[in-house]
């Protein structure tokens, strides 16, 4: 009986990929309830289930008494010797339980709990599986995707993640079937079973890649200091090396182009600014403005405020397509952002740039992306 039990047992775990001897805490949780509400037993019900050892056994741990008035806690003397003849009135003996017998009393109930405690099982699993990958970058196969709402539901190994429309790259076309690289976002484990969130437009995507394709960001040498984005379009990633010996820029673009080039491919395209970070506040903003060149930077540390001058020629490249490059650099730095051009304009030339410098202190106004 125990041979044929411990063989389901491991065939078991093994149709479902659960880890050896996993299930049997909850299998022998199953049994105790199934004993305890057939014999109407309490917290004398001992099931001893140990797959190394293939052992199963279940019995009633009984006290020995001179008057029974509770058969299923109390047990003769005379009977009781016949299970261990040194027992005495007060002591306590197991009365094994045929498990055959028991299969045929409690089986439904067991059956129940069991097939509960698998469920339970499979959802630690994943969920375990899942919070492992969390902030982390996976590649995952699409299975569907939902033509009303516009998300895509992907499978990551046990689990099925969603990533929402506004969590993809604005113009790309996902299809069933088709395998990308994702960022997992967050890991919710509710009522209903695990909820895994994936985006490929969250910062923390651009971090995972870098990692990916430079071996100087994964060992720590370089190290990305922060990270603006607006998907499908344009990023700026701000890097320092902590070696004087390594070029934190030239370690990024990799031989010919190849390491950011390969980013830009898996974003299809999305520009790539990498920017060198610097402590002098000053030195940092004129960098995050690139490719704009810049003739001077004035800054105002209470205000976190920067007043930029540029040449006239580079006016309209500062500010960038609908302030697109001043906004990520305000983004990246954490400071507003006004610029000038170097002719000292009058009133009446600023007053007709007021559009474009809103757009630029409208977006200093955010704070740095969250890139972890």
């Amino acid at each position: 009986m125990n041979a044929e039990f411990f063989d389901a047992l491991e065939a078991l775990e093994k149709e479902k990929g659960i880890p050896e001897g996993h299930l049997a805490e909850k299998i022998a949780n199953a049994i105790t309830i199934a004993v305890k509400h057939n014999y109407k037993t309490g917290d004398n019900t001992i099931v001893d289930l140990d797959p190394q050892k293939r052992v199963f056994r279940v019995a009633l741990r009984k006290t020995v008494s001179e008057a029974v008035e509770n058969p299923q806690m109390e047990i003769y003397l005379e009977e009781a010797k016949a299970i261990d003849p040194h027992v005495e009135i007060g002591d306590t003996v197991d009365v094994e339980l045929d498990t055959r017998k028991f299969g045929r009393i409690a089986a439904q109930t067991a059956k129940h709990v069991i097939r509960q405690g698998i469920r339970e099982v499979e959802r630690e699993i994943i969920k375990d599986e899942s919070m492992s990958r969390q902030h982390e970058m996976v590649t995952a196969n699409i299975s569907r995707v939902d033509s009303l709402t516009g998300s895509a539901y992907l499978d990551i190994g046990r689990a099925e993640a969603v990533m929402p429309a506004n969590e993809q790259i604005p113009g790309e076309q996902l299809r069933e079937g088709q395998m990308v690289k994702v960022y997992v976002v967050e890991v919710k484990n509710g009522e209903k079973g695990v909820r895994t969130l994936v985006s490929r437009t969250h910062p923390g995507m651009i971090r995972r890649l870098f990692e990916l394709e430079v071996p100087e960001i994964y060992d720590g040498t370089v190290e990305i200091m922060g990270i603006a984005r607006e998907p499908g379009s344009r990023t700026k990633v701000s890097v320092d090396s902590k070696n004087p010996d390594v070029d934190a820029i030239g370690s990024c673009i990799g031989p010919k182009g190849s390491r950011v080039g390969n980013i830009v491919e898996e974003l299809h395209g999305e520009k790539i600014d990498l920017i060198p970070f610097a402590q002098d506040m000053g030195q940092y903003i004129a960098a995050a403005l690139a490719p704009a060149t810049v003739v001077d930077v004035t800054t105002e540390e209470k205000e976190r405020r920067a007043r930029v001058v540029v040449p006239d020629d580079q006016l309209s490249l500062a500010i960038g397509n609908r302030g697109q490059n001043v906004r990520l650099a305000a983004k990246l730095t954490g400071w507003r952002i006004d610029i000038r051009p170097e002719s000292g304009a009058d009133e009446e030339t600023m007053a007709s740039r007021q559009t474009n410098m809103a757009v630029a202190f409208e977006a200093a106004e955010t704070e740095p992306e969250d890139v972890e």
